[in-house]
């Protein structure tokens, strides 16, 4: 009866485990993309405004920054802008999640 209880605990410890570390997940892709669209934004306005791709990307990487996370790609061409932002994950050994976003100029 004992060893029977004794299992039962450490699936249930295992299984707690397992959720915990997801949600942790969860909540980092949230952020990450959160994050992506907030930088996206940024590049997007600085193009509307006519300062060219080099400002674009500063924008998306202080925007990434002030969000908590690290950009990885900014794609700033034209009237789109394409951005990648990392963001690390909290928990033992999890891997930074990442957030893409696109974001386009439209004038009128």
């Amino acid at each position: 009866m004992t060893i029977l209880f004794i299992g039962i605990v450490v699936i249930g410890l295992a299984l707690t485990a397992g959720a915990g570390r997801l949600g942790s997940a969860l909540v980092a892709r949230a952020r990450a993309d959160s994050a992506a669209d907030a930088a996206a934004l940024a590049a997007a306005d600085v193009l509307a405004l006519g300062r060219g791709a080099g400002a674009a990307v500063a924008a998306a990487r202080d925007t990434a920054a002030a969000n908590g996370g690290m950009l990885v790609r900014c794609e700033c061409a034209g009237d789109d802008a394409l951005v990648v932002v990392e963001v690390p994950a909290s928990g033992i050994l999890a891997p930074p999640a990442q957030g893409r976003a696109r974001a386009e100029v439209r004038r009128e």
